[in-house]
């Protein structure tokens, strides 16, 4: 939590992107779909099972030539980012099937969670978050597939990559990272990979003039070790409690085209692994998302008609909520672009734009003897946006329509001894593309939700109970009969208790976590589930 607890806990965190891959033994023993029997420790020691998570890796093309070209390799120390240059491979061809990015990493000692960014001529192709290390050091990797920058990477390229680090007699532990690109030879998916993929100049965006369809993907995360990391937690000034935001702990981001409204998202609300005052709840099992954190798409095609007139239009991205002058969220912008092969130039214009008035109302009721204080939070927003483009294909109209929800209760005592929050997001967004042939509508239903307390009891024991999950549902359908669809459960829990406000050796932590990433569809399953007990990698079962 972002209480006094909180604070005593974190200096602050930093930025990463991507799926965890975990250790050979706990991959031998998910293949075998199995419980592990192992010798658990009464209390967490100096060394852990290195991190893992049950989230699927990157699936790789099965038989086809690849080549490896290593991106960076650097140690951060401090805020000095390290710079390179990218050049595209030899002996894989001009197009590429697929691309995976892998970043491993070490460290040991003693280190705080940080962020970290990878920019690729200037494209953030990984956004990413770190492990807090033990005392004999761990490794972990991640892994992304980042085929829709084939763009970019068909260049050679500057690199830019950075891992804000601090390093003193305190915080030893330094971040020692190497990232490789694995190019698979081949055709890439032509839904899936752009032509173009532009970054905003100056705030602006000049788009190709027979752009047909223009998406914009945007790396949001608060963070920075102020309140804005625990934004869920802000509560109005008039409620006693340490992190304060006028309009409460509502957020939104938007992206506006020359000013005008264009997308709406909720954003994920992200644990970093020192989050709710409590690291051994993350030494090896991460929230979700943690280490891999995916970019809210906005679909700006209805505007691919505006933009086509060759000129730079004002692209901006806020955070809804946020105190003004306040510092702590990062949201930097890709625009992924595809064009029409058969027209230089695509006109178009913007038909329809309604905006519901934003709602959002907190409400404070005061603590006493026996009851915590509470606030209660609601908010909710809707957007449509319809526009057409006149192709070499005929005439496409895409509408995109978006509704966002939030509910939370946060409760707390005086002093914020006690913390503790229920919420839920949801974000759901349904595209329709009518042109020629049947009309094509995806819908997509996301969910987030957290629900957990802190409490500082006697002797400084510090208890921290807590579960998060991200859900999404998508269904694609064409004239009005379903071809394809996802089903997406990612659930963590964790309990955990250390003595607070002692050294390291003094802390007799205990602690139980576990995470089930399910996910069905129509290509597939994927079903894992990881329990560990006081750092110890317990079981590792794949059920699909």
């Amino acid at each position: 939590m972002r209480s006094r607890i909180i604070m005593s806990m974190l200096a602050g965190a930093t930025l990463v992107a991507s799926t965890l891959l975990g250790a050979g033994p706990a991959q031998s023993a998910a293949a075998a779909g199995a419980a592990r029997t192992v010798d658990v420790p009464a209390e967490f020691g100096t060394d852990w099972h290195d991190p893992v998570t049950a989230a699927p890796p990157v699936t790789r093309p099965v038989g086809t030539p690849s080549c490896e070209v290593t991106v960076a390799e650097a140690q951060f120390k401090d805020f000095t980012p390290y710079e390179g240059t990218y050049t595209p491979p030899g002996g894989c061809g001009a197009s590429w099937s697929k691309v995976v990015l892998r970043m491993d990493g070490k460290v040991k000692g003693r280190q705080y969670d940080r962020l970290g960014y990878l920019h690729i001529g200037g494209v953030e192709v990984l956004r990413t978050s770190t492990p807090q290390p033990s005392p004999d050091g761990i490794a972990w990797s991640v892994e992304k597939d980042v085929t829709r920058y084939s763009d970019t990477l068909s260049r050679p390229q500057p690199v830019e990559m950075l891992i804000g680090n601090v390093v003193n007699d305190t915080y030893t532990g330094v971040l020692d990272v190497k990232v490789t690109l694995t190019f698979y030879a081949g055709k890439p998916l032509a839904k899936n990979t752009p032509d173009r993929v532009l970054t905003l100049q100056d705030g602006t965006l000049t788009t190709p003039r027979n752009s047909e369809r223009i998406v914009a993907e945007v790396y949001a995360t608060g963070s920075g070790g102020g309140c804005e990391e625990y934004w869920y937690l802000t509560v109005p000034d008039a409620a006693p409690y340490s992190c304060k935001a006028t309009d409460g702990p509502y957020r939104e981001v938007q992206i506006k085209v020359d000013g005008q409204l264009a997308g709406i998202a909720a954003p994920f609300p992200t644990v970093w692994t020192g989050g709710w005052s409590n690291p051994f709840l993350w030494y090896v099992v991460p929230g979700p998302r943690a280490f891999d954190i995916k970019p809210i798409e906005y679909d700006l095609t209805p505007f691919a008609g505006v933009l086509n007139d060759g000129r730079p239009h004002d692209v901006q991205v806020s955070v809804v909520g946020v105190p003004e002058g306040q510092a702590g969220w990062s949201t930097p912008v890709n625009v992924l672009v595809w064009q029409d092969a058969g027209r230089a130039r695509v006109t178009g214009g913007l038909t329809a734009h309604h905006a519901s008035g934003l709602a959002n109302s907190s409400t404070y009721t005061p603590g006493s003897a026996d009851e915590l204080h509470r606030l209660d939070t609601e908010g909710a927003h809707r957007l449509t946006v319809a526009g057409y483009v006149n192709t070499s294909h005929g005439r496409v109209v895409t509408t995109v329509s978006r509704a966002l929800a939030n509910t939370s209760v946060h409760r707390w005592t005086d002093g914020e001894n006690t913390d503790g929050l229920t919420a839920t997001w949801t974000d759901a967004e349904k595209v329709t593309v009518d042109g020629r042939g049947p009309a094509r509508t995806t819908r997509t239903q996301r969910t987030y939700t957290m629900d957990g307390t802190t409490t500082l009891g006697a002797g400084d024991r510090l208890r921290t109970v807590l579960t998060l999950g991200d859900r999404a549902a998508v269904t694609e359908t064409s004239a009005g009969r379903r071809t394809a669809w996802s089903w997406l459960d990612d659930t963590y829990a964790g309990d955990a208790t250390y003595t607070a406000n002692v050294p390291r050796d003094q802390r007799h932590a205990v602690g139980t976590t576990s995470e089930r990433y399910r996910l069905h569809s129509s290509a597939g399953c994927h079903d894992r589930s990881l329990v560990t007990v006081q750092g110890v990698l317990t079981e590792d079962r794949s059920r699909c």
